[in-house]
């Protein structure tokens, strides 16, 4: 098969602070027409900026080719004039972007987007560009495409953003797509979605793609062949069938085994135990008919959590998991008093939360903290971390001195995981697992005896995510602590919780251990979840994407609750 695009021996710098810094050190591979080859690595390894290299987007300085050459159909790209690259970019050679919102104009509707594509580089009329960008849409699974062609990015969803990105890279009919983690940001029905839409464009327009991502089981499904690369440089190379079933790099192997997965047994938890002695005792949390309506203006409005109940032990973790939009951030904020319920009662140790006046509630909200999805944008940038974990301890008062302070924060820190220096140090100079590491560190400062963690590895590579989830696990059992943990990602969520509750359009629609509810799950939006998320298995992954797009079930439900099992509640 002849060989589209070959990079070889690429180094790229960046000058930082009059130092001269390697990100991509001697990287080369190749990629052959049609074939689909995955780049994989944790966050720094240099898969984008080598990505970045071949579309010629690295801004310069601060960054520079040191060596190496890209040739892409026996032309050396990397020696173009920029005028020359222009004619490639966008016609030849396409990319997605991880971030669709920032990558799309949000002052241009989206069919002008993919139209000024279509007018630079095949010379369409703007009437004929209109027609073909509204085929696009259509092409990527957009219903009413001549609506949507007139609207704007804030007015999709982050899937229907993903696919208008989709449609424009594609719109010209490129040889080969470098799609940069596509998925990350998205649910894993979505996701699910998401990759058989590209997997079907492939087929059908004959492109190549590089597939940029740190999810393992995206590229078991999607990928003829993976380089892995580690600190810049290339570690291993093999086909996907070869390198899940035989990986020859510590590094891989790492990689592999951070994963967890659906049909991995979970181990127990000890000394705690949902059936045993956590149920026995008097729930931490209570929450009864809880209802959230927004409103979003013109006498529009839209029911966020609708009629929800459960209860939390003491020690146990209970997981929420649903798709964006189903209510289970709501519904953490809710708890917290973030935000004020329609309706419904939520207990803490037989408190009414909702019934507190100010005074009260901050004297409880030493006992009940939350751990942010995004660990940069929850952390000031402008303040040292001596001073983001102590402003807990400010506000509770809760030192004399302050030595006592700063002893109190060292510990804390040490709690976690890192350093005392820290300390002293700016989120910006840290990665994005210590980032979260100083979230959870705030969270504790108060000594709390329950956390809403929401979202709290979304953000961070497979091997991060795997430290942070044993770190939240031994904090528990050390210092008795009860979580709930909101989450899309169904493989982490197992492993880490006792019970499971799914969530659907603003309701809870099943909840069971979390054992029982991923090897015997009863409703159709639970099995739809389940069927979407990935496995770091080739062979189930291929299968996978040949079936058609599932279809997300109804969201009529009726409040009438079933115990089909002991402890397995089903809403039917």
């Amino acid at each position: 098969m002849e060989k589209l695009l070959q990079v070889d021996n690429l180094h790229v710098s960046f000058l930082s602070d009059h130092q001269v810094l390697e990100v991509v050190k001697g990287v080369s591979f190749d990629i052959k027409k049609g074939e689909t080859l995955g780049i994989v690595g944790e966050s720094g390894s240099g898969k984008s900026v080598t990505a970045r290299s071949i579309m010629r987007l690295l801004p310069s300085p601060p960054s520079l080719m040191t060596q190496g050459k890209i040739d892409f159909l026996g032309k050396t790209i990397s020696t173009l004039t920029d005028s020359d690259m222009e004619e490639i970019r966008g016609r030849e050679i396409s990319m997605i972007f991880q971030d669709p919102m920032t990558s799309l104009n949000p002052t241009i509707k989206i069919g002008k987007q993919i139209d000024e594509i279509l007018i630079k580089h095949q010379k369409l009329s703007a009437k004929n560009a209109k027609k073909k960008s509204i085929e696009m849409l259509q092409l990527v699974g957009i219903n009413n495409a001549e609506e949507r062609y007139e609207q704007y990015p804030h007015e999709f969803s982050g899937g229907m953003r993903q696919r208008a990105m989709i449609a424009m890279a594609l719109a010209c009919q490129p040889k080969l797509l470098i799609a940069d983690e596509p998925t990350t940001a998205l649910d894993v029905t979505i996701q699910a979605q998401i990759l058989r839409l590209m997997k079907k464009m492939q087929q059908q327009l004959g492109t190549a793609i590089i597939l940029i991502t740190h999810d393992l089981g995206v590229v078991a499904g999607m990928c003829d062949r993976v380089v892995v690369m580690k600190e810049g440089e290339i570690v291993e190379t093999n086909t996907t069938k070869e390198l899940f079933s035989d990986p020859k790099h510590p590094y891989t192997k790492r990689l592999l085994n951070a994963l967890p997965q659906l049909n991995e047994k979970k181990k127990p938890k000890d000394p705690l135990s949902v059936q045993g002695n956590i149920i026995s005792q008097k729930p931490l949390i209570e929450v009864k008919n809880l209802k959230h309506i927004f409103s979003l203006g013109s006498g529009r409005t839209l029911k966020a959590v609708d009629s929800i109940s459960f209860t939390i032990y003491p020690g146990e973790t209970l997981g929420l998991v649903g798709e964006s939009g189903s209510g289970k951030t709501t519904t953490g904020q809710l708890i917290l008093q973030l935000l004020k319920a329609t309706d419904g009662e939520i207990l803490y140790k037989g408190m009414a939360l909702n019934r507190l006046n100010k005074r009260e509630l901050k004297q409880v909200r030493k006992e009940i903290q939350i751990i942010f999805q995004d660990p940069y944008a929850s952390l000031n940038p402008r303040m040292k971390v001596i001073d983001i974990i102590g402003q807990s301890l400010d506000i509770h008062k809760l030192y004399k001195t302050k030595k006592e302070r700063q002893e109190r924060v060292e510990d804390l820190l040490k709690i976690v995981g890192l350093e005392k220096e820290h300390a002293m140090r700016y989120p910006h100079e840290f990665s994005g697992g210590q980032r979260q590491r100083i979230g959870i560190a705030r969270a504790l400062a108060v000594n709390p005896k329950f956390i809403v963690c929401d979202e709290p590895l979304s953000a961070l590579d497979v091997s991060i995510q795997s430290q942070i989830v044993d770190l939240l696990k031994n904090l528990q059992k050390k210092l008795g602590l009860t979580y709930l943990f909101i989450a899309h990602d169904l493989s982490m969520i197992k492993h880490l919780s006792d019970r499971v509750a799914v969530m659907h359009a603003g309701k809870i629609v099943e909840m069971a251990e979390s054992e029982e509810l991923y090897n015997n799950p009863l409703h159709p939006y639970t099995k739809s979840l389940l069927a979407a998320a990935p496995i770091p298995d080739p062979e189930i992954e291929s299968k996978k994407l040949q079936l058609k797009t599932m279809e997300v079930p109804s969201s009529n439900h009726h409040n009438i609750w079933k115990e089909v099992k002991p402890g397995h509640w089903l809403l039917s």
